[in-house]
């Protein structure tokens, strides 16, 4: 049984890191969303929400669970049983970014290997970044977020 994690700080979960779990899904039998708190970002949403916008995100995609972690992603990985991380690439930018982290996992965790997904077409440009960028001023395209994130965007940011 392979077991496979999918690292992110999902602040907030986007339709691009859904179907990055979704295509997942079909290549590993275990799937794991792993929330991690980023320290060098300022989070929008408290893990808590996080993870209820996540579950609600996910639901009815079978062999995938969302857990948190603090520590170092291979330690994570290492503590759950899994063998592989994947990453989804939106362009060479985030290729460039990702493997210096590739490298520094392999070596604390010699089992992980990670793997690249391309990110679907229509979520190339999307990032979590960009979606509360342009949710300060209510203009988040229909089909970038789940519609609960969308709601939940609206909420948090008519608070501020």
């Amino acid at each position: 049984m392979t077991t496979a994690i999918i690292p992110g700080s999902f602040d907030p979960v986007t339709n691009g890191h859904v179907d990055i779990m979704q295509r997942s899904t079909q290549m590993f039998d275990r799937v794991i969303t792993a929330v991690m708190h980023n320290s060098s970002k300022k989070p929008l949403f408290s893990l808590e929400e996080k993870l209820e916008l996540l579950r609600i995100s996910t639901e009815g995609i079978d062999n995938l669970e969302i857990k948190t972690f603090d520590g170092l992603l291979a330690e994570f990985a290492r503590k759950e049983g899994a063998t592989v991380l994947v990453k989804g690439l939106r362009s060479v930018t985030d290729y460039e970014y990702e493997i210096p982290m590739a490298v520094m996992n392999r070596e604390i965790n010699t089992e992980l290997e990670t793997i690249f997904l391309p990110t679907s077409p229509q979520y190339r440009v999307l990032s979590s970044s960009i979606i509360k960028e342009v949710a300060r001023f209510e203009a988040v395209p229909n089909g970038f977020v789940p519609p609960a994130v969308a709601e939940a965007l609206k909420q948090k940011l008519s608070e501020r």
